[in-house]
């Protein structure tokens, strides 16, 4: 990896005048502005379809995309749709907070508007190709949601036992009742993969890089747990046999009890890993770089017996390690991954990390609040990645008004800062980041903008108020642009083909 940097921005965040960020023209500015900023790469969070909380690490499917990506603007392009069909709709009016409800009321009616129009343009040639293309997962995908719908939204554990277990007189006769339905979902996320395939092609024209976050885990209620239950720790009666969580601690006395589905690394190891290298290669699809979520995990990782209310009686178990990895490799070819190693290590972790080759993280928001942390400057090495904060980290401008004066003190010494205002304080901290030796710098765009509390993406351990921050219109400024690519040329992380 070349030393560069690039910018931390989940595709929700977007200005859009259509409730969410999508990928409309506003998407394509942003490929604008990071390559006048002398930005390498775009960092987004996971694209899944997401279900109660909107959590992009908790998707209904480990394949498919986000439906309210896909930008009504561009279908208007096309002439399925028209600014009238989308103008009635009302997705919410703060342009700054993402309305879930809204869109979930509204979006799908454009969607559907959108589709009964493609049906009678009557070329269905390019879905049926994309169908075949992808129906590893994408036909699984379409019944698991339009089985949910006739169920009220209840998840599929809570069904009856045939459709549990996928009876195939039960299913066949789901699908030919509900052909239209089934193949609206197949047109969704045709649409999604156009549209994004449009923008990721954009984006290299423009000599930036796309970085994608892979959630470790699935939801329990995702198509994946649903139509693969021999991937997971399931009994015969398709009820889960244990679930994940993090075991207690000082700050925890009972343990995080999280309550995804486990992996059953000793079924996957015997067909090769078959869904991790489909998972893999489908995420290949869409990014250039995949940054894995909860590496640790691969090392190993925490068993909870399913029913149990709190994670005290769990154990720890070994994770497949590098014989997962070397599948993928051997399949996929070499793998450009960043590997999320925040937390506690143990000596299987780091051999791990060693192992892979991969780059971990450091973030520079966990380095100045303990002594002599692996996080700060002087503890990276080049291949590593480092960030001021995270999407789970609040902004830096709220963080450094969050921490105590003996914290904030240390931060000011470490960085040699004596700025009093803090936007300059935030910004003397981004220089740091790009001071390192990591090979990759990467800022959450929230701080280059000095905003605050009001703009963090999630709250860990919390329910509500997550995923919800989005750009103000016209926001990003010529001067921020050349500020950060003055930062850029200083510290010698100007893309490649930049540098002339």
């Amino acid at each position: 990896m070349n030393r560069e940097s690039g910018v931390l921005m989940p595709i929700f965040s977007l200005a859009s005048r259509f409730g969410i960020g999508c990928f409309s023209k506003e998407a394509f500015e942003f490929v604008d502005f990071l390559e006048k900023s002398g930005q390498g790469y775009w960092q987004v969070l996971p694209l899944g379809p997401t279900g109660y909380g909107n959590s992009p690490y908790q998707p209904l499917s480990a394949f498919a995309g986000n439906p309210y990506f896909i930008s009504p603007e561009k279908l208007i392009e096309e002439g399925l749709l028209s600014w009238d069909d989308v103008n009635c709709m009302d997705f919410g009016g703060n342009q700054e907070c993402v309305d879930y409800g809204k869109l979930y009321e509204n979006r799908y009616k454009v969607l559907e508007k959108a589709y009964d129009n493609f049906l009678e343009k009557g070329d269905k040639k390019e879905l049926e190709k994309y169908f075949k293309e992808n129906a590893y997962w994408l036909e699984d995908y379409a019944l698991y949601l339009v089985i949910k719908e006739l169920q009220g939204g209840k998840s599929w554990t809570d069904w009856d036992k045939e459709l549990r277990s996928r009876d195939k007189k039960v299913i066949d006769e789901i699908k030919k009742t509900n052909k239209k339905e089934i193949e609206f979902i197949y047109f969704q996320q045709f649409k999604f993969d156009e549209q994004w395939k449009a923008l990721l092609d954009y984006a290299h024209k423009h000599n930036v890089k796309i970085i994608g976050d892979l959630p470790f885990y699935v939801a329990m209620d995702s198509a994946d747990s649903w139509s693969h239950p021999e991937v997971f720790e399931m009994d015969k009666d398709f009820e889960p046999k244990s679930v994940a969580g993090c075991p207690p601690d000082a700050f925890s006395p009972t343990g995080q009890l999280w309550g995804n589905p486990i992996y059953d690394w000793d079924a996957l190891k015997k067909d090769g890993y078959l869904w991790w290298i489909k998972r893999i290669e489908r995420n290949y699809q869409w990014f250039d770089v995949i940054r894995i979520d909860h590496f640790h995990g691969f090392s190993e990782y925490y068993e909870i017996p399913f029913g149990d209310e709190t994670a005290k009686n769990g154990k720890m178990k070994k994770g497949p390690g590098m014989d997962l990895f070397n599948a993928l490799k051997k399949s996929l070819g070499e793998l450009d991954m960043i590997a999320e190693d925040l937390g506690n290590t143990t000596e299987e972790n780091v051999k791990l990390l060693k192992d892979s080759g991969f780059p971990g993280m450091k973030v520079l928001q966990y380095g100045f609040t303990s002594w002599d942390s692996c996080y700060v400057n002087h503890r990276h090495e080049k291949n590593c990645v480092v960030y001021t904060g995270t999407h789970d980290n609040t902004p830096t401008f709220a963080w450094v008004q969050e921490i105590n004066e003996g914290e904030r003190s240390f931060t000011r010494r470490y960085i040699n800062s004596m700025n009093t205002d803090y936007g300059a304080f935030v910004w003397d901290i981004i220089r740091e980041a790009y001071r390192s030796v990591a090979d990759l710098c990467i800022i959450p765009l929230q701080d280059y903008l000095c905003k605050g509390k009001e703009a963090r993406i999630n709250t860990p351990g919390t329910a509500e108020g997550n995923w919800q921050w989005r750009l103000t219109p016209n926001y990003l400024s010529e001067d921020l642009a050349r500020s950060i690519r003055l930062l850029s040329e200083t510290y010698s992380r100007l893309p490649k083909a930049s540098e002339e």
